[in-house]
């Protein structure tokens, strides 16, 4: 059992745990438990139809060096900057672990969350649990990535997944980006969560930075 494992010795990160998807829930146990860092990014079985760039990131966060993401975002933002923990994952398997020992506190955090096949629906649902269980409330910053093979039903839900989360985030005045390059995508950049970053969103303009301690 994960949970039986002590790993706070392993704080400095001599070895990664490297993935993402299912492996969400990894993250969120060795963070919420231990403080341990991990990185959210490609897993050798997508290494063969990965971009350039998504294992430039890997190799650069597996080796310690700096990395920041500069990019143009094709959905309307939220302006803002913000510094934060950068904490999340797959969405569907941040609702699995809610209430869990593996649950994260969200507050004061930067929440980063992408997902794979889901219906709008089931994302809307989602999203409004979430803030529900107050975990959108008391957030530094939202970074959206990848929503992929997103599905309707015959009548259509008659929004976006960037229609459904400003909705729901209306109230709160952080800032939030979307089309962050990560997640079931062959552009899947590497994050480390666990650690502290700045963003800062400008229109369409977003700048990711992680800062030094």
């Amino acid at each position: 059992m994960i949970d039986k494992v002590d790993f706070s010795r392993f704080n400095t990160n001599p070895k990664w745990l490297v993935g993402f998807s299912d492996i969400t829930i990894l993250h969120a146990h060795l963070y919420s438990n231990y403080n341990v860092q991990s990185i959210h990014g490609q897993m050798p079985v997508n290494i063969p139809d990965a971009s350039a760039k998504s294992l430039e990131s890997l190799r650069k966060a597996l080796f310690g060096e700096e990395i920041s993401y500069k990019y143009h975002s094709l959905e309307t933002n939220r302006d803002g900057e913000a510094e934060g923990i950068l904490i999340g994952g797959n969405l569907s398997l941040l609702i699995a672990v809610s209430g869990s020992i593996s649950d994260m506190d969200y507050a004061g955090k930067i929440l980063f969350i992408e997902d794979v096949g889901e219906y709008l629906y089931a994302i809307d649902r989602m999203i409004r649990s979430l803030d529900r269980a107050g975990k959108l409330k008391n957030l530094a910053g939202l970074v959206v990535g990848g929503f992929t093979e997103i599905k309707d039903n015959d009548i259509p839900f008659g929004q976006t997944v960037a229609q459904i989360i400003m909705d729901v985030v209306a109230e709160y005045g952080y800032p939030v980006c979307f089309d962050f390059p990560t997640g079931h995508v062959p552009d899947n950049r590497s994050l480390i969560l666990g650690r502290k970053i700045k963003m800062i969103v400008a229109g369409e303009k977003v700048e990711i930075s992680y800062l030094r301690y």
